[in-house]
Order: C-alpha cells, then structure tokens, then sequence
C-alpha cells in the first residue's frame, strides 16, 4: 500500500470530513464481504485497470465495515464504491444526485442461499419449513442485502416471526466467508450466505462439503453494482461518469471478473434497486422516504 493510500485509510476509520489533497485522485472502496486480504487483492487489479482506462490516479482504499464504506462515500472520501442493494441505496439517499451505473450480469437475478451443518440432518428443499424453528442462525453483515435483508424478509414473509423468535440463536458473522466457516464448524445450525461467494469457495476446494450443503435458495432480486457520486464530473472534467461507466463495461480481463466473481458488467440505474428499496422499508431496516 502506498503512503497516500495508507493515509486515505486512516481517513476513512476516522470518518473525518475533510478532503485529502490530493483532490485529482479518484478513490474508491467496496462493502467487507469476504476477508481482507481477498478484497485488498481482488480491488489493488482493479485500481490499476481503472487508472490505465482513465488515465487519472486510482487508489483502492479498504473500509471495516458495510456502515464504513456508505459513511466514506457519503463523506467524499471515495467518490465511487462497490455496494451491494441494501448499502447501494443508502448511500444514494445520503449523496443526492449520486448513480448506479454498473452491475454484474448476475446481479440481475441474485440469490442467497441457506446452508447448514450435516448434524442438523437438513436437506435441500424447495420451501422454508418448521424444521428450521429452534436452531442456531446466522445472517452476514446486518447491512448486507444476500446476508441479512433478504433472507430476514423470506423468514418473515414464510413464518410471520422476527428471526429473534423463530431461532434459538441469532448471530451476524460480518462476512459471507465467516458464514460459511461458522456453520461448517457448527458453530451455527444455518446460515445465509451470498450464493456467488458459496460457489466460488466450493470451487476452489475452500469448503467441507460433507459439513455443511445448501439446503435452500430464496427467489431472484437485484443486488450489487457499482455507485459513483453525482459531483465526479465537476471534480474530474466533463463526461468522467460516463468514462468511469465504459471502462466498467469494458472490463473483460478473466483474472479481474473472476474476483468478483462475474462473468461481465452491464448498465445499471438507480431505478433498478427500488425492490431492494421497498423490502428495507417493510421490515423497518430503512425509513419510507
């Protein structure tokens, strides 16, 4: 890490206001959702993709936490920043005029998937039974949209209970990863976990499969994408969003997308995450604006 990307972190941990000196740097963070070290490597790629593509100065800064990365953007310390829906939307409610303009092609149709461990006899189902009633649980992060806000809205939605009533034990890990390494060691019955991050560490041999399955899916609903301040073509020359927006689309390096992972990035809007908009507000994550 360089010294100016080392400053602009302890910027961000300390949430201050100010903007750094380097006002022709474009900055930009993403939500935690796996391990540091994963997301320091998979986004230092990215920074150097997007600095080549154009051709200003690109530092990556890493934030601790869903609500860091939203406080970082809100404060203009990052001008863009990779969100899930829920983080996505919050951000662009704090920073008005601010745009989604990019998502994985997958994130059209997300998921999240219900894993658990083999002690709990679970198999796979097509629906949420009470089989599920009186075990440990553990969402990801509480801002995260496949770790919390949509699983949290599918239990509410099957069983009519908060998850404090439902489970014997509920518990936020804080990123998919975790989820994965809790209920495989059966520190947890269940968990939620992102079905992209799932997949990923099945297949690079990451996950003890005969510890813990997927034992269900919910429905499709949007997800992450990229979100870049309102103000980015005052700071950085006319047409930078849409500039920054290309070089997304563009990004066609197997070794970049892998790490997200997506196989490509599309066009996105504001619009798109209205859905994600409405199910915060009706299980009271977010206030009706």
């Amino acid at each position: 890490m360089t010294l100016r990307s080392w400053i602009a972190t302890a910027l961000v941990a300390t949430c201050s206001t100010a903007l750094p000196a380097w006002a022709d740097t474009f900055v930009f963070t993403a939500i935690p959702d796996q391990d540091e070290r994963r997301l320091n490597e998979r986004f230092g790629k990215v920074a150097d993709y997007l600095a080549d593509e154009l051709g200003v100065d690109v530092d990556y800064i890493p934030v601790k936490s869903y609500p860091a990365a939203v406080s970082a953007f809100r404060n203009n310390q990052v001008q863009m920043a990779w969100f899930g829906g829920l983080t996505g939307v919050q951000a662009r409610q704090l920073v008005p005029g601010s745009q989604a303009i990019a998502q994985g092609e997958e994130d059209t149709a997300f998921k999240t998937y219900f894993v658990a461990h083999e002690s709990t006899g679970l198999e796979p189902t097509d629906t949420l039974t009470d089989a599920l009633r009186d075990r440990s649980f553990t969402f990801g992060s509480k801002g995260s949209t496949s770790g919390r806000l949509m699983p949290e809205y599918y239990l509410r939605e099957q069983f009519g209970q908060a998850p404090e009533q439902l489970f014997s034990r509920v518990g936020f890990s804080g990123d998919h990863s975790r989820t994965i390494a809790l209920v495989e060691s059966g520190a947890y019955d269940i968990g939620a976990v992102n079905y992209a991050v799932w997949e990923a560490e099945v297949e690079a041999g990451e996950v003890d499969t005969d510890a813990v399955q997927v034992i269900w899916e919910t429905p499709a609903y949007p997800d992450y994408q990229w979100t870049l301040r309102g103000d980015a073509d005052a700071r950085f020359g006319d047409g930078f969003t849409q500039r920054v927006q290309q070089a997304l689309l563009n990004m066609t390096d197997p070794d970049l997308l892998a790490a997200f992972p997506r196989s490509g990035f599309i066009p996105a809007e504001n619009a798109d995450y209205a859905p994600i908009e409405r199910t915060a507000v009706t299980i009271g994550i977010m206030d009706a604006q």
